[in-house]
């Protein structure tokens, strides 16, 4: 059933010109944007060429969209519109609808990490990590479950179908500036980034910067920055299970 839900969900998305523009098109857009725009010369502080810099936070900023801003937009539509509530009137088990969602989620957020990586190697020459490569995927699945936790607890708080746009985008955008997605760290000031420290996209974006940097030793694997990303997920599972609602909030 789980199987058949997320087959369901994956058509869904695919077939949706809107949720592949934003979640696929955008992070590339933005990519070769700034890519682009500040070239691609050394940041001196960092050791890093700019593309270098920007592929993980290009990462972050896509598997954040697939996961946490999807999630909580498509549930909210999908809850205001009566659609889980009559899920619910099924025999489809809460936990293979849910199972389906999340897992669509993680297989788009995996592609857009492959897609990014090898858009990097091949137009901006970043190096692919493969010495890192398990602290890549660990990076990945501890922030695909976190982020998903969080987008159905942030669907709990979003009163309505019109408000969902504004009150997600309200919660990631200035995060992606504060937390250096958007704008190198060493342009930020100090106090910016210890701010940016106490929320989840600051410490996903250090630990695939990690995976990607050529001085990171070993498998790259960052305990710290991942402990914090798991922390906010388990406060985001124990959210949801309390205030998630299956029915409109008119109801």
């Amino acid at each position: 059933m789980a199987l058949h839900q997320f087959s369901y969900d994956q058509r869904i998305f695919w077939r949706n010109p809107a949720s592949v523009f934003f979640t696929v098109i955008f992070p590339v857009i933005f990519l070769f944007l700034f890519a682009g725009l500040f070239g691609n010369q050394e940041i001196e502080e960092l050791g890093v060429k700019i593309a270098t810099y920007y592929v993980p936070g290009i990462i972050t900023l896509a598997v954040v969209s697939a996961t946490l801003v999807s999630l909580a937009m498509n549930l909210v539509v999908a809850r205001e519109a009566g659609r889980l509530k009559r899920f619910r009137g099924t025999p489809l088990p809460a936990w293979a609808f849910i199972a389906g969602r999340v897992g669509n989620s993680i297989v788009v957020a995996a592609l857009m990490v492959v897609l990014v990586t090898a858009l990097g190697a091949i137009f901006f020459d970043v190096a692919v990590p493969t010495n890192t490569l398990p602290g890549l995927v660990v990076t990945l699945l501890v922030g695909a479950f976190s982020f998903c936790s969080l987008g159905f607890a942030l669907s709990a708080a979003i009163p309505s179908e019109d408000a969902a746009p504004a009150i997600t985008n309200a919660t990631v955008l200035p995060l992606y500036f504060l937390s250096g997605v958007f704008i190198p760290e060493t342009e930020i000031p100090a106090g910016v980034l210890q701010f940016a420290d106490l929320f989840p996209i600051r410490h996903f974006f250090e630990a695939f910067f990690a995976a990607f940097d050529p001085a990171t030793s070993g498998p790259g694997i960052e305990w710290g920055h991942l402990a914090v990303i798991a922390v906010w997920g388990v406060a985001g599972l124990l959210v949801a299970l309390r205030w998630f609602r299956w029915t409109p909030r008119g109801d």
